[in-house]
């Protein structure tokens, strides 16, 4: 337990601080949070054409109302806490790859909608926008990782996972255990 909790926070700290490193926000984070932008622009236009994008940048064109999808919006940070939990967890790198893949799935899922869900949100009413990004979506996003993390644990074979090794114990300390001292 100590091996899994040294390791999971000293991954989560070293990918946190990997990615507000610049050359690393320039060339991969906000690449992608572009593209996330985009594809959510792409998932709205499906049914409302006045939806554009740039960058990170999703607007109505009827009313000039937009969303930037900000660092710690684009469900990275969810990411990092999931691959440092799969990582951490003594088990083959085979799961530990089929989870980090169906886990970036369902994060990334559930946070397409978060972002069309606040997008919608702040055309109909700030306030409610306001609540939901602050309190409720924040928190959704980062349970979806415990989640999926909870449920690859529930899936893994249990013949799979590498018990941590306990002392070897012979018949005769097992029939003549040693002697208490009082």
């Amino acid at each position: 337990m100590l091996r899994f909790l040294i390791l999971f926070l000293t991954l989560v700290v070293g990918l946190l601080l990997l990615e507000i490193y610049e050359p690393v926000r320039q060339a991969v984070i906000l690449p992608f949070t572009s593209g996330l932008a985009s594809f959510c622009t792409w998932l709205i236009a499906l049914f409302d054409s006045n939806v554009i994008t740039y960058r990170d940048i999703i607007e109505d064109a009827t009313t000039g109302l937009s969303i930037q999808i900000a660092p710690g919006c684009n469900g990275v940070e969810a990411m990092i806490i999931l691959l440092a939990g799969v990582i951490a967890f003594p088990s083959p790198w085979l799961y530990k790859l089929k989870g980090l893949f169906w886990g970036f799935l369902a994060i990334q899922g559930l946070n397409t909608v978060r972002i069309i869900s606040l997008f919608y949100l702040l055309q109909w009413d700030m306030n409610w926008f306001n609540f939901f990004h602050t309190y409720l979506w924040q928190a959704l996003i980062v349970l979806d990782a415990l989640v999926v993390w909870l449920i690859w644990l529930r899936y893994l074979p249990k013949d799979q996972i590498k018990p941590p090794s306990a002392p070897e114990l012979d018949a005769e300390s097992l029939t003549n255990p040693p002697a208490q001292q009082a």
